[in-house]
């Protein structure tokens, strides 16, 4: 395995956690409070949009 493929394969693997967390969020509809602004669930479902098609992207580069 060349050194790039292992870079893809831990950044996808980075973003998948990521995903996986606001997934977790979404799930289980814990409050996070930002300097007194609670943060919308929504913004966990477009973390989770953007964070795992990152992770599907490069996991897909690392196979070619």
């Amino acid at each position: 395995m060349s050194r790039q493929t292992l870079g893809l394969r831990v950044a996808g693997t980075v973003f998948g956690i990521v995903a996986a967390g606001h997934l977790l969020r979404l799930a289980t509809r814990a409050e996070v409070v930002i300097a007194g602004w609670e943060v919308p669930l929504g913004f966990n479902a477009l973390g989770v949009l953007i964070a795992g098609g990152l992770c599907l992207w490069l996991w897909r580069l690392s196979r070619q």
